[in-house]
């Protein structure tokens, strides 16, 4: 599988998880993301506000594998800007765990 045809098809699988854009300040956007990490239960590995940048690990519950996540802040025009991506360290299949992740991730960033 070429590295465009996998885009193409987490595209198809997970419309939802784009880019987002919220109106409020980048400081305002990063301690929310920092704060959902904290609601999450995910232990935080680097928090860096300058560089609109947090790293996380979250550990699945039934057989204790750890997934990173990655989330990155920026101000683009009169937008914040919210990347994140959420990779498991082990296997090749996820059964969904990653885009969970990032929805509950989102869900709390949007309220």
């Amino acid at each position: 599988m070429t590295p465009q045809r996998l885009i193409e098809l987490t595209d198809e699988a997970y419309p939802d998880l784009i880019t987002r854009r919220y109106s409020q300040s980048v400081n305002v956007v990063f301690e929310k993301a920092l704060a959902g990490v904290d609601d999450l239960g995910w232990e935080l590995v680097a928090a860096n506000a300058s560089a609109g940048r947090i790293e996380a690990t979250d550990t699945t519950f039934w057989f204790r594998f750890k997934d990173d996540v990655v989330i990155t802040i920026e101000q683009q025009g009169t937008d914040t800007v919210v990347d994140a991506r959420s990779v498991s360290r082990v296997g090749t299949g996820d059964v969904g765990a990653n885009a969970i992740r990032l929805r509950k991730l989102f869900a709390l960033l949007d309220n």
